[in-house]
């Protein structure tokens, strides 16, 4: 037998020396497949890109601008109705009423004389023959009990209702606003109506005031003198008291605006309610709830033109009036959020 036959030889036909063993060829690595035009690659093999920044801060300015828009446009549609141009034309001839009724009344006894402070109302009613400044704060408290709450009610009473009685309360539903932010919107707008409102009659006042009798330093209830800049100061106060005072009927005649689809309706409730609670308010065997009566504290606002000033009726004012427009708010909008909408 050949040498050849007896070697152990190896796969490639080359002989093996003995002790060794035989090395197995080193396998090649694995080439990942290469994907089909049809094959959609593995997601390890695509190289992914960092995801996007979030676009939080374009969609609230998107929010913003929608909401403010939707305030907007409730303000023109408000403020261009003829009905509420008549309400605010009877708001500013109060003043030129009570003007015209003390300057008669006192134009005998001299412009010196204290007619026409006799009556119910604040002490300074006494003093609008003295200081034609008086007179702001006397058409204001003449407004407040009646008027001022009566034009707020018609409005806020007619902002959800009246949309639904002419159809046009879907169509404002359409758009991406929502009802919560039109809800919003309508109340924001009333509370607008409210210090516009406040301040027609205190420039109609002041307008008359100025006409009609002399204008100076004025003697505050507590029988200081002050100048008549912080006498300015302290009425365009007593106007921002005034309107804030007029937040819980807002919010309680949007409540009854959202119960009902005819504005007529809301109107006269409104109204009807407001009535009722200011009578309730001077019986004296009610003395018990009438501190938690909306209307109990808003004359509060004369204490502004003493010295010092007393803050603690108007805080409390101002507390109920901030307690009545989260309830009835809260109300209202459960009430609108969950209403069927059909007109």
């Amino acid at each position: 037998m050949s040498r050849a036959e007896t070697e152990p030889v190896d796969d490639d036909h080359r002989p093996r020396t003995p002790g060794t063993t035989p090395t197995a060829p080193e396998p090649e690595a694995p080439r990942p497949p290469s994907p089909s035009p049809t094959q959609t690659p593995s997601p390890s093999l695509v190289q992914t890109r960092p995801p996007s920044p979030p676009s939080t801060p374009r969609s609230r300015q998107r929010s913003w601008t929608w909401t403010l828009g939707l305030f907007r446009s409730e303000l023109l549609t408000t403020f261009r109705r003829w009905r509420t141009l008549a309400l605010l034309g009877v708001l500013a001839a109060v003043p030129v009423l009570v003007g015209i009724a003390v300057k008669l009344e006192t134009g005998d006894s001299g412009s010196g004389g204290r007619g026409g402070g006799g009556g119910d109302g604040p002490a300074f009613i006494a003093q609008v023959t003295n200081n034609g400044l008086f007179l702001v704060f006397t058409a204001l408290a003449v407004t407040l009990p009646f008027f001022l709450p009566m034009a707020i009610g018609v409005i806020a009473g007619d902002a959800i209702a009246g949309e639904a009685n002419a159809g046009t309360l879907r169509y404002l539903l359409v758009a991406p606003a929502g009802r919560s932010r039109l809800l919003l919107a309508k109340y924001a707008t009333v509370m607008t109506f409210c210090l516009v409102a406040t301040l027609v009659v205190a420039l109609s006042a002041l307008t008359v005031g100025a006409l009609l009798f002399p204008l100076g330093d004025l003697t505050t209830i507590s029988g200081t003198r002050i100048g008549f800049g912080d006498g300015l100061l302290r009425a365009l106060l007593i106007a921002l008291v005034v309107a804030l005072s007029l937040i819980g009927v807002a919010a309680l005649g949007l409540f009854v605006s959202t119960l009902t689809g005819s504005g007529i309706a809301a109107m006269a409730t409104t109204v009807g309610l407001l009535i009722t609670v200011q009578i309730l308010d001077q019986i004296p065997q009610l003395d018990a709830l009438q501190p938690y009566f909306f209307s109990h504290y808003w004359l509060s606002f004369a204490d502004l033109m003493r010295e010092p000033v007393y803050w603690d009726d108007l805080q409390k004012n101002l507390g109920l009036q901030a307690l009545y427009a989260a309830f009835f708010g809260s109300a209202a909008w459960a009430r609108f959020t969950t209403k069927d909408v059909t007109a």
